[in-house]
């Protein structure tokens, strides 16, 4: 015959002691509590003056500029990227060749640097023509600097910057598939457009998009380079105000501001659209943070103590 079960019903359940997370919690606390006293009690941060030129019109036509070359250097970057980085994949020796050239050129100079040669092109070239190459057949022609304005050169330099970047981001995630999936993939006779866009890309973008939304707001940030060129972004329409006013602090304070909006609005938008290509490598997605919410209160709402309050 077995044995009854052994009743642990009566045993006395200790709970774990972290004492070291607590010393930790505590130190961290008072230093955040230290560092926020210091930010509202010294009055030479000049909060006052922060918002008075948070949303002043020229600022915000500044963060206007920084929003709009974002997008279009962000867009043809990944673009231009995803081209490169198939030009690496193929079995071509010069698409392969072309591609890491381009991108160890791009990745090898500082953005600085790439700024100033694309705006001063005109030293090079006096005039761009586009036509049949080692013919006099010529379809357009005009003046470089004519061209190449500041607005040209800032989205040239910071376009072909993320676009060496891009590709290997995007080279990376592609190779990170089963290659195995590929080879059952074609055994099943489904076309090459089917299973680069069925198979391939959804399962390379989970590697891809954390990278990529770094690269995004690295170029955010980046685009503050362009004040070399005198371009009316945020960064540099801080400069001009500053250097009006004197008011150094306070007006990068404005500049820091805007740009924790902007990377913060990103990363917001970097949790969904990762969760929604997470759905072929989790059983269950994560609640989003107003799922949570929503539980909680619906456990609150219908917890014994609210139930017996509204009982009375």
């Amino acid at each position: 015959m077995r044995e009854p079960a052994t009743d642990y019903s009566d045993y006395p359940v200790q709970p774990a002691r972290h004492p070291g997370r607590w010393v930790g919690t505590v130190l961290v606390g008072l230093l955040v509590a230290a560092v926020v006293w210091s930010l509202v009690t010294n009055p030479r941060w000049e909060w006052d003056v922060v918002a008075q030129w948070f949303t002043a019109e020229s600022v915000i036509r500044g963060l206007g500029e920084t929003l709009k070359l974002t997008a279009i250097a962000g867009i043809l970057g990944f673009v231009l990227g995803f081209l490169l980085a198939l030009m690496r994949l193929s079995s071509s020796p010069l698409l392969v060749s072309v591609s890491w050239t381009f991108s160890w050129i791009f990745r090898s100079t500082p953005l600085l640097v790439q700024l100033l040669l694309w705006y001063n092109l005109g030293y090079l070239y006096d005039r761009i023509s586009l036509g049949i190459p080692f013919t006099d057949v010529t379809f357009f022609e005009a003046s470089t600097t004519t061209l190449i304005s500041q607005f040209a050169a800032a989205v040239l330099g910071l376009t072909l910057n993320q676009a060496a970047y891009s590709a290997e981001i995007i080279r990376g995630g592609i190779l990170s598939v089963d290659q195995g999936q590929l080879e059952a993939a074609s055994a099943l006779g489904l076309p090459a457009w089917r299973r680069n866009t069925r198979i391939v890309l959804p399962q390379a973008m989970r590697s891809i998009l954390p990278t990529a939304f770094n690269e995004i707001i690295g170029l955010v940030k980046g685009t503050s380079v362009v004040y070399v060129l005198a371009y009316s972004e945020l960064f540099y329409t801080v400069q001009v105000i500053y250097n009006r006013t004197q008011q150094v602090l306070p007006l990068l304070l404005v500049a820091t501001l805007w740009y924790i909006v902007i990377t913060s609005v990103l990363s917001v938008a970097q949790y969904y659209i990762e969760r929604h290509y997470s759905k072929g490598a989790l059983r269950t997605l994560p609640l989003t943070p107003l799922q949570k919410l929503r539980r909680l209160l619906a456990i609150r709402s219908t917890s014994p103590s609210a139930t017996r309050k509204g009982d009375r």
